[in-house]
């Protein structure tokens, strides 16, 4: 997995695309914004500066106020890879996000995407 021009990429040129998948099949932006809130601990304030400030994804996550604990219970296959098998550390965490925002769209329940055990 060597696609590393996406560290670089500002999350604000993707977002838009997490929030439209979702949409397209129903779901919300407030979901998305769960996911998002849950993965990495930004609120919504924090996440409107990330927005305006076209931060990139590397700043985006090594800025994160806290990662959530239960990410190592994401498992499955995201662009055509383990994302659990991943080994650099950003890019899993930016799989992470396309894998939950994924099953949002496909209609997966909100607490089975949370991980809530």
């Amino acid at each position: 997995m060597q696609n590393t021009r996406i560290f670089a990429t500002a999350f604000s040129s993707v977002y838009p695309h997490y929030i439209q998948k979702a949409e397209k099949k129903g779901r919300t932006k407030e979901e998305v914004h769960e996911i998002i809130f849950w993965l990495t601990g930004y609120d919504e304030k924090n996440l409107q500066e990330i927005l305006d400030h076209k931060t990139d994804f590397k700043t985006f996550f090594e800025q994160a106020p806290q990662m959530n604990p239960n990410v190592s219970l994401i498992k499955g296959v995201i662009c055509g890879y383990r994302v659990e098998e991943i080994e650099d550390e950003l890019m899993r965490n930016i799989r992470y996000l396309d894998k939950l925002i994924d099953e949002l769209a496909k209609g997966k329940k909100m607490e089975k995407i949370l991980r809530a055990v």
